[in-house]
């Protein structure tokens, strides 16, 4: 009995040893190809709730106009979080004509790495913009703290660069800070352009500088606060585009992202008059829109976390096109 126990029990080692060397195998395997597919080892994750933060201290700092010292403090927020994110802001000053005189003005911008020799991948493919204002309206009549136009969109911006740190970026991600994109005066001015200073400065210079190609594509986004979130395909942005975001939000079931379509006036414009794709990512149906009420009890940390799924999750699809 003791010498049948005992070889059935080596039988029985040889056969677990065997499962091991086979499951090692497996592992190694799967590993090696994950990692010569330049495979993420953890998928960008956004944090909406950390982007609702970013948002409710930019609306403490209150009215943030083009040119005020609310805007400089808002900046250096900007700048501070980026940093701590991992990048290193540069500023775009630049001195917009408005009809209310010379007032100065910034860009922001900060860029994500773009590929890497050790992910295999080859550089020289120019990058995507991911672009949104950080500056107020002017009003003389009431208090306007902006939470959804302008703070939602610089919020999106600081978490996003927090979700994509450390990716592997097949394309570099330049995330864009606009100043300027609100009307100093009336953005309906029969015989001036009273707005989108900031966009309209980053383009002259792009053409200046003969770099309008280096930008392959063009993200804006707007206004995502909202708790009754609802967006529109923008009709006037590059289909391509427009359809990688929508079926990206198809995927996930967010039907936040809808199906009517309608053109709309935004930053975006000035990138697709050069020739760049542009997609612009808005919720302009805001019944708060430029009125006292756009605060934080009219915006959610959901809506800011269901923006930045979807863009995460576009993001491959675009990426691809552009390689």
């Amino acid at each position: 009995m003791t010498s049948n126990g005992v070889g059935h029990e080596d039988h029985q080692a040889r056969r677990d040893r065997k499962a091991l060397v086979v499951f090692v195998v497996f592992v190694v395997i799967v590993v090696g190809a994950a990692a010569r597919c330049g495979a993420q080892p953890q998928l960008p994750k956004f944090d909406g709730n950390r982007a609702y933060e970013d948002l409710r201290q930019m609306v403490a700092i209150g009215p943030r106009p083009a040119g005020s010292d609310a805007l400089k403090q808002t900046r250096d927020y900007i700048k501070k979080e980026l940093v701590a994110a991992g990048l290193q802001p540069e500023e775009q000053p630049f001195d917009a004509r408005t009809p209310a005189g010379l007032i100065h003005m910034v860009n922001i911008r900060a860029t994500l790495p773009g590929p890497s020799t050790e992910a295999g991948l080859t550089p020289g493919h120019g990058r995507i913009v991911i672009g949104g204002h950080y500056d107020t309206k002017l009003e003389h009549k009431f208090r306007f703290v902006g939470a959804s136009d302008g703070a939602s969109s610089a919020a999106f911006l600081l978490e996003l660069a927090r979700a994509l740190k450390g990716r592997s970026n097949p394309v570099p991600i330049e995330l864009l800070f606009l100043d300027g994109e609100e009307a100093v005066v009336d953005w309906n001015l029969p015989n001036a352009k009273d707005h989108t200073y900031g966009s309209r400065y980053y383009v002259e210079q792009l053409k200046k500088t003969g770099t309008v190609k280096d930008v392959r594509a063009f993200i804006l986004i707007d206004m995502i606060g909202d708790r009754d979130l609802g967006i529109l395909r923008e009709q006037n942005s590059t289909p391509w585009l427009t359809d990688a975001v929508w079926s990206a939000a198809k995927r996930l079931n967010r039907p936040e992202f809808l199906v009517k379509a309608t053109p709309i006036e935004d930053d975006h414009l000035e990138f697709l008059e050069a020739g760049i794709p542009a997609v612009d990512i808005i919720d302009l149906d805001y019944p708060a829109w430029h009125t006292a009420d756009d605060d934080l009890a009219h915006v959610a940390a959901s809506s800011l976390q269901t923006v930045g799924d979807v863009l995460l999750a576009a993001l491959p699809a675009i990426e691809s096109r552009l390689k």
